[in-house]
């Protein structure tokens, strides 16, 4: 991605030295941020997997404290992050205006193995997620450092992916889609409340798609092979994909973020076409998604 003299974001709370270097009594810490990816990758609802990383807090003792130093490579991932942060800023800033709404941007905060958030203690192993309750992405950024040796997907549009889907979500919460989907399933079996978290990941998945396509457009930020990494991570975090990775089988009706196919299809659906009315992922039926 193109990113020179691009600004960055004044909505970055850097809590890293916060949570200390420590290491894990039971789990070193690189084994907790390749268990973020997994996390975030398989899905399910943010929610539930921050009640369950609550409990992770016991694992990671702060052995460092304040003499906790990022790495030149980390510091680089925080300044990109920031400037993505802002490009996602900018562009649905203009989105809202067009819709006659106003946009109210959300807080990125970067950690380091665990932090508090508005819905609760988690861990690196929660992976990247959005908090409605706080309006904020937390973000550990090794999990960046972790994903090509995990799954395969590397590169800096792949990162931008990763934010770009969790301001979605922020997006959905701004809209009220978020309140809506998540009210429905509560009231839904299990199976059913899974078809509507797709739905709801997969419209994420067309708002990254969407800040892309503009982002681009006003900043000529995308470069040969940007589109090809960004498909690529989406092909990789299919459901199918990672059960039959991690299992050698899938169950469809566990399914709670998509298949490879609907999650590229929604991604790149949002990079073509750049208008929010094309991503209504709650209206066609479940088996066209």
């Amino acid at each position: 991605m193109r990113l020179t003299g691009r600004r960055q974001s004044s909505n970055v709370d850097d809590r890293r030295r916060s949570g200390g270097s420590g290491k894990g009594t039971s789990l070193g810490v690189g084994s907790l941020i390749i268990a973020g990816v997994v996390t975030w990758l398989l899905g399910g609802n943010p929610l539930d997997v921050l009640q369950q990383a609550g409990g992770l807090q016991t694992i990671i003792q702060d052995s460092n404290g304040d003499s906790y130093e990022p790495t030149p490579e980390e510091e680089e991932l925080a300044v990109f992050s920031s400037q993505i942060l802002a490009g996602t800023e900018d562009i649905w800033d203009k989105v809202f205006k067009d819709m006659g709404r106003s946009y109210i941007p959300p807080k990125l905060v970067l950690f380091t193995n665990k932090v508090q958030s508005g819905c609760g203690g988690a861990s690196s192993s929660t992976g990247p997620f959005y908090c409605p309750a706080d309006q904020s992405v937390y973000v550990d950024l090794s999990f960046f450092m972790n994903m090509k040796k995990v799954i395969g997907a590397d590169g800096d549009f792949a990162y931008a992916y990763v934010i770009a889907h969790e301001v979605g979500h922020h997006v959905q919460y701004l809209l009220g889609t978020l309140d809506q989907a998540n009210s429905l399933m509560d009231r839904q079996s299990e199976t059913e409340a899974n078809k509507t978290s797709v739905r709801l990941e997969l419209q994420a998945d067309f708002y990254a798609g969407l800040w892309a396509y503009h982002d681009n457009k006003y900043f000529q930020s995308l470069e040969a092979g940007d589109i090809e990494e960004a498909l690529n991570a989406a092909s990789k975090i299919g459901d199918d994909y990672l059960q039959q990775q991690a299992y050698g089988t899938t169950q469809p009706e566990s399914f709670n973020h998509g298949t490879s196919a609907q999650r590229s299809k929604w991604l790149k659906k949002g990079i073509t076409t750049g208008r929010i009315e094309d991503g209504d992922t709650f209206t066609p039926s479940y088996n066209n998604l």
